[in-house]
C-alpha cells in the first residue's frame, strides 16, 4: 500500500515539484525573449536543488523499506 506511506507522498510531490520546474524552464526556453533571458538560470537553479532534494528523499524510502 504504497500510496498511504506518507514518505512515498513526499516523495511523489517531491517529482512533479521537479517535473513542473523543468517544464516551466523548458517553456521560457521555447519562448524565448525577456522572461528566459531574466530567468533561465535561476529557474535551472531551483531544479538542480529540487532534484537533489528528491533524489535524496527516494534514496531514504528505499533505504527505510529495505529495512537497512
Amino acid at each position: 500500500m504504497l500510496m498511504q506511506d506518507p514518505l512515498f507522498i513526499v516523495v511523489i510531490v517531491a517529482v512533479l515539484v521537479v517535473a513542473g520546474i523543468l517544464l516551466t524552464g523548458i517553456g521560457g526556453f521555447a519562448k524565448g525573449g525577456d522572461f528566459n533571458r531574466k530567468h533561465a538560470n535561476r529557474i535551472m537553479r531551483y531544479r538542480i536543488y529540487a532534484q537533489a532534494v528528491a533524489i535524496a528523499l527516494i534514496l531514504a524510502f528505499v533505504l527505510i523499506r529495505r529495512g537497512g
